[in-house]
């Protein structure tokens, strides 16, 4: 069953969300040593429940996300510094963007940059290249998800291929994990030493690691080449929001986490984004739990319902121009993407929201707003901006078919 209307939406994740909570995981993502712990394809069960609960306390609440600024600060300037060195030359800014966000999550999650900016072989076979091929492989369509009698025979290999590269990712962090148990010294500075505190076992750390690092990086990084690539098709919008993060930020003056509650316009991007461009244009499926009625549909138990996130974001019923780029509708709106408007769901909705919504609103927000500050941006070889393909592409995470190059030029020689 597809939903493809915020009238589906709303029966799925408001009067049936209990019934339409569990997943309906795909063929590829049933490695062994990370499915049976993962939390993004977990039942609803009580042990689901109280991993949630310390996601949100101990990652996501509000004073972590708060705590965390220095972080994305660190990490965002560690980008902005190399996109410097690379002034007139050009950069495919979401494999920066992408290196960018792992090195947040490293350092929020156990303290260490997974990515070097200036060591491009090695990040194809580090963290940054094992988690794009495991997310190309999610990409595939797998016919087992199509007739499940198949699942076991894994016929495309798909779930072999996947079970390797979780296996070569999990690899990545072992070392870490081992020399945080061996250490004396059990305060709680980051995530990890919470999951050890509470006594998580080594292959749970690997499958929470792999939750947050595998949807949090791609999602977050095509949200921020889609933002820029609007942005620069849309000149208009960004001459509106240079001027918003100049009388906010000031001239020569580095975007801090404490102004991202001024600027109305960089949120509504952000929004606007996130509308045209859902990261999962087709929101991860869920499993009906019981026989049901719906729409004056009878739903059977255990079938699978998919979103269609991208249908309902541009329904003209709902959305006026819902094709062009208009952050303006996001302004004095209530509209927001906690889940509750069926009408935009980027993160989802009910139960099985995306609990890491804030921190990527914090993340988007914090990026885009230096992005955008800090630089002048061009298109390479002389392209004009209404020139600049905008064709996505259907992947893991909805992404441009022609990846967004760019030449920065620095609008500050000395930043404070």
């Amino acid at each position: 069953m597809v939903a493809s209307s915020h009238e589906a939406a709303a029966e799925i994740l408001k009067t049936h969300d209990r019934i339409c909570s569990s997943r309906y995981p795909p063929n590829s993502v049933k490695a062994p040593g990370y499915f049976e712990h993962s939390m993004v394809w977990a039942d609803c069960s009580e042990h689901w429940k109280m991993v949630r609960r310390m996601w949100r306390t101990e990652l996501f609440s509000t004073k972590m996300l708060d705590s965390q600024a220095s972080i994305r600060e660190e990490k965002v300037g560690e980008l902005l510094m190399f996109l410097r060195r690379k002034e007139g030359q050009v950069v495919q800014l979401s494999d920066e963007v992408f290196g960018c966000i792992i090195n947040v999550l490293g350092g929020i999650i156990f303290d260490q940059n997974v990515y070097d900016y200036e060591r491009k072989v090695d990040n194809e076979k580090g963290m940054k290249g094992l988690l794009r091929q495991l997310m190309g492989v999610a990409s595939v369509p797998d016919l087992a998800d199509l007739y499940p009698i198949l699942g076991p025979f894994d016929l495309q290999r798909l779930r072999r291929l996947s079970s390797k590269y979780v296996k070569m990712i999990n690899e990545y962090w072992a070392d870490i994990v081992k020399e945080k148990r061996a250490s004396k010294d059990h305060s709680r500075n980051n995530f990890l030493d919470v999951l050890i505190q509470a006594d998580f076992t080594d292959a749970q750390i690997d499958a929470l690691f792999l939750d947050i690092f595998g949807p949090g990086s791609d999602t977050n990084s095509c949200t921020i080449e889609w933002a820029m690539s609007e942005l620069i098709k849309n000149p208009d919008k960004l001459l509106k929001l240079e001027d918003e993060l100049a009388n906010v930020i000031g001239h020569g003056r580095e975007v801090r986490d404490f102004h991202l509650e001024n600027l109305p316009y960089l949120h509504a991007c952000i929004k606007e984004t996130l509308r045209l461009h859902p990261p999962l244009a087709f929101l991860l499926p869920h499993k009906v739990i019981e026989t049901c009625q719906m729409m004056n549909y009878t739903i059977p138990k255990n079938s699978q319902i998919v979103m269609n996130a991208y249908a309902i974001h541009r329904d003209p019923r709902v959305w006026e121009d819902p094709l062009s780029f208009k952050p303006e509708r996001f302004l004095n709106s209530s509209l927001d993407y906690q889940g509750n408007d069926f009408h935009y769901i980027p993160f989802g909705g009910g139960r099985r929201v995306c609990p890491a919504l804030n921190m990527a609103s914090k993340i988007n927000r914090f990026l885009l707003a230096s992005l955008v500050h800090n630089f002048e941006w061009s298109l390479p070889n002389g392209m004009k901006s209404n020139e600049l393909d905008m064709q996505d592409a259907f992947m893991a995470v909805l992404v441009k078919a022609v990846p967004l190059s760019v030449m920065p030029r620095a609008k500050f020689r000395n930043v404070v």
